[in-house]
């Protein structure tokens, strides 16, 4: 009799991860868990990795797995912060979530634990993966859309999917709750781990602050009058309403102040009291060559977008340009796109891929 298919499972401490290793246990497979250590800093305890890690030991106990330990810390400075750092220093909105699931996750990590003898190799992402077609894999959107997380995923080659397996895709976040204190997980109350490990629970503009001197400028209103002083371009995002510390204005209404463009020449931060600024709404985006995962051909003339997390998905026009970036255009205006960002396409269920957005107009 044949051993069962080895799973090697990424253990984050959260409970996604743990019901992922359970329900592959249940389903035969002889299973391992693998726990990565991205960020080894420890600047007044702000990251958490020692805790997870004490939690994704506890899990294994649980389930009488064993549990392996990477440090992938150099891989994810090198790959994702040295990144991070330099498009925020550029005046761009970085989204190191996606960075580091092609750069790490679907790299280093599923090469060692594939090295480990895995026959497969398993996370706790809200998607889906279809192996049957032909050509290879399909990443499909989750069942629940809340909590999809095919956004993260869409800059990960076709190829990293293979022998890759999304136990939970086809569960609602409640339905995993219950199957961990059903299982007795000892982690089945934990909270879902928010923002990103390296910056925590601080303010996000003290954290940068360690890294990218202050550099400060005026602050103008739609009339070009001064109405304050930013700390720096890359502190501030388009459509951002808090933190900017503008007190009362001469002449302004008792509204909210937001962000509608950034003068990067000439470290300029332009605010305004219309949240729907013309500056912040466009239709048209465009993007630096595409990664797709699978680019249909013909392309459909219809597809969806998102340009954030879970947004819901908006009906667009794609047209691919002579450099391999693709043009899109929404049916319906879009709210802050930023430079830095990115831009997700789909074809009904299925995630094509995504791209770093250059502009919109």
């Amino acid at each position: 009799m044949s051993a069962a298919p080895h799973v090697i499972v990424g253990l984050s401490g959260g409970v996604d991860s743990a019901v992922s290793a359970w329900l592959l246990k249940q389903q035969g497979y002889r299973v391992s868990g693998l726990f990565m250590v991205n960020w080894t800093e420890d600047e007044a305890g702000y990251c958490s990795s020692a805790d997870d890690f004490q939690d994704a030991r506890a899990v294994c106990e649980e389930l009488d797995i064993p549990l392996h330990r990477v440090d992938f810390s150099a891989e994810y400075r090198q790959r994702v912060f040295d990144r991070f750092l330099a498009d925020y220093a550029a005046g761009k909105t970085p989204n190191p979530d996606l960075l580091c699931n092609r750069e790490v996750k679907f790299q280093p990590f599923r090469e060692h634990a594939l090295r480990l003898g895995a026959d497969f190799v398993a996370t706790g992402h809200y998607a889906q993966l279809d192996h049957s077609a032909a050509d290879g894999p399909r990443l499909l959107r989750s069942v629940t859309e809340d909590k999809d997380q095919t956004y993260f995923l869409a800059l990960v080659a076709r190829r990293q999917f293979e022998k890759v397996l999304f136990p939970i895709g086809g569960l609602t976040k409640p339905e995993v709750r219950a199957l961990a204190a059903k299982a007795g997980l000892p982690n089945h109350r934990k909270k879902d781990s928010t923002g990103i490990c390296f910056i925590g629970e601080r303010e996000f503009r003290s954290f940068l602050q360690h890294y990218l001197k202050p550099n400060p400028g005026p602050m103008i209103d739609d009339a070009g009058a001064v109405v304050g002083q930013h700390q720096g371009l890359m502190y501030y995002t388009l459509g951002q309403r808090k933190g900017l510390a503008i007190g009362g204005v001469r002449g302004a209404r008792e509204a909210p102040w937001f962000v509608v463009a950034k003068d990067q020449p000439n470290n300029v931060l332009r605010v305004s009291q219309d949240g729907a600024h013309p500056l912040l709404m466009s239709n048209v985006l465009t993007t630096l060559p595409f990664e797709w995962i699978r680019q249909p051909s013909p392309l459909p003339e219809r597809l969806h977008a998102r340009i954030r997390h879970r947004q819901i998905l908006q009906a667009c026009l794609v047209r691919v340009a002579e450099d391999g970036g693709v043009q899109v255009r929404f049916e319906q205006a879009q709210r802050a796109i930023a430079a830095g960002q990115f831009c997700v396409l789909y074809d009904g269920q299925e995630c094509l891929g995504g791209g770093e957005i250059a502009g919109a107009f």
